[in-house]
């Protein structure tokens, strides 16, 4: 049975990212630096997902961790 993440939010969180830079999104919902992985996932089977913009802009970055698009917001956490 693998692990469940912890909620870190029940709404995403709008990012500005730029065109080919990569962010590295927290996936365990333990990180302090949401939604972004600050390491709190080590000795958990959590590793952070490397997200590359694909463009300049406004991106909604998915907090509850729930999303069937991680790392961007799906609307799931209408449903916690």
């Amino acid at each position: 049975m693998s692990e469940a993440a912890h909620v870190a939010g029940k709404a995403p969180i709008k990012i500005a990212v730029e065109a080919g830079k990569d962010y590295y999104w927290c996936s365990c919902g333990l990180s302090a630096k949401q939604p972004f992985c600050d390491g709190h996932h080590k000795g958990s089977s959590f590793v952070p997902l490397k997200y590359t913009a694909a463009a300049t802009g406004d991106a909604w970055f998915c907090t509850c961790k729930a999303t069937g698009k991680a790392p961007l917001c799906d609307g799931s956490h209408k449903a916690l």
